[in-house]
């Protein structure tokens, strides 16, 4: 198996060799075997350990087990502590769902800390099995079925091509010892049913499952490079950049087939499920909306506007003159100029003798009016705002410039007509929107 997994790394994993690698090592057989086999490998890398605290002594004998692995490889260990049912309780999470987000969170601080490269973790053949079957019972598409993905990012599986009986036989053959987690044996939860009570019965129906189970996720596992790299290219094309948000033209979307398919492919991955609402969007009026968790999907006339949901800032921010606002949602500068210049949408000019200070950055709110630069009579914003055919997320995101009361810039847009520099103005403000 040594050799096996060398050639493995040389072949597949070539980018591990050199690297400071940290490997999650809980002190069961598979973490064991592969600290061992990095070893074999002259792999540079350090141990990490979580005590979850959650099965009383055992939890504590785990972790003395893996120090005493790391004092006999010869290399650093890293071992934290987590209230796992106090945070699963904070956090309204299943214990498991708890533990995974705090080790995962843990092992990330703990690269960038440490100046580590790549996070290993132990997850074989079998692991893998058992996600696709979970996934499988749940509902999912190509992703789901292409089971743990081998490189995630900066998270690499080594032990994927092999199998739990491999990794036992090896653990066997060389005389080593390791700590049995006795939740493992619990049914009461989903991975373990499997486990214990349906894989058996597939391996049992052919000899060879396992294998020709690796060989089709192999194939699935292409087919969904192939079906990303033709999404990307979608994406390109479709998909608009703007300020913080994306737009699509539907009738682009309506051309494509099957649309169910493409919809699922093109939004999935913003943490939209309800996709009969997405493809109703397609048809209905402007203004309407769906939202994940994460992002909202607005229908505005001839295009979906994809962005993520940000929490609406009510507050305001006061500015003197000779100041800029560096820690509001955008930057303001005031500074007092001697000679006036042409406004763009980013700097506009005042008369400083008819601004009351400090000047008060603000969002808007309905009712609002001003009186536009270069026109006569007030406005409302609302008004002003469908003129210049702006979507719900640009007006829930546009700032206001007031004095006192009264609205002296609609900032990156319009002016007030009642602030303007005119012949008899004697001090001229500049205030510049730092973009």
């Amino acid at each position: 198996m040594v050799q096996k997994f060398k050639q493995h790394v040389v072949c597949s994993l070539y980018f591990l060799e050199g690297r400071k690698l940290l490997l999650a090592c809980s002190g069961g057989l598979d973490s064991v075997v592969l600290a061992h086999l990095c070893d074999a490998s002259d792999l540079d890398f350090a141990l990490a350990h979580c005590n979850f605290k959650l099965r009383d002594g055992e939890s504590d004998g785990d972790e003395e087990f893996v120090r005493e692995l790391a004092s006999i490889l010869e290399v650093d260990v890293f071992v934290t502590h987590f209230e796992t049912n106090k945070y699963a309780d904070e956090q309204h999470l299943s214990m498991q769902m708890a533990a995974r987000e705090l080790r995962y969170k843990w092992f990330d601080d703990l690269l960038k800390s440490q100046g580590y490269d790549y996070m290993l973790t132990a997850h074989h053949a079998d692991d893998s099995l058992e996600t696709f079957l979970i996934n499988l019972s749940r509902g999912t598409g190509v992703e789901g079925l292409s089971g743990i993905p081998k490189v995630n990012k900066n998270i690499v599986r080594p032990l994927l091509p092999f199998s739990r009986d491999e990794i036992l036989e090896f653990a066997k053959l060389e005389g080593m010892s390791w700590r049995e987690d006795s939740s493992n044996a619990s049914t009461k939860y989903l991975r373990n049913k499997i486990r214990h009570e349906i894989v058996p019965i597939l391996k049992e129906l052919s000899p060879s499952f396992l294998q020709n189970f690796i060989n089709t996720q192999h194939h699935l596992g292409q087919t969904n490079d192939l079906v990303n790299n033709h999404l990307n290219e979608l994406k390109s094309r479709l998909f608009q950049q703007g300020d913080g948000e994306v737009r699509i033209q539907i009738v682009e979307l309506q051309k494509l087939h099957p649309l169910d398919a493409y919809l699922y492919g093109l939004f999935h991955s913003y943490g939209f499920t309800e996709w009969n609402d997405v493809k109703d969007l397609l048809i209905a009026e402007s203004g309407k909306q769906v939202f994940s968790k994460t992002h909202r999907l607005l229908k505005d006339r001839h295009h979906l506007i994809l962005a993520e949901i940000l929490t609406k800032n009510n507050g305001t921010y006061s500015i003197h003159m000779d100041e800029t606002l560096n820690e509001t949602p955008i930057k303001i500068r005031l500074e007092e100029v001697e000679t006036f210049e042409k406004q763009t949408q980013n700097v506009v000019f005042l008369d400083k003798e008819k601004l009351i200070f400090p000047l008060i950055l603000r969002s808007w709110e309905k009712g609002d009016y001003f009186y536009p630069f270069g026109m006569q009579g007030k406005k409302k914003l609302s008004k002003f705002f469908k003129d210049e055919k702006m979507d719900l997320i640009s007006k829930e995101r546009q700032w206001l410039l007031c004095s006192n009361d009264k609205i002296v810039w609609v900032v990156g847009k319009r002016a007030d007509e009642r602030f303007k520099v005119e012949d008899s103005t004697e001090k001229i403000v500049k205030i510049t929107w730092l973009t």
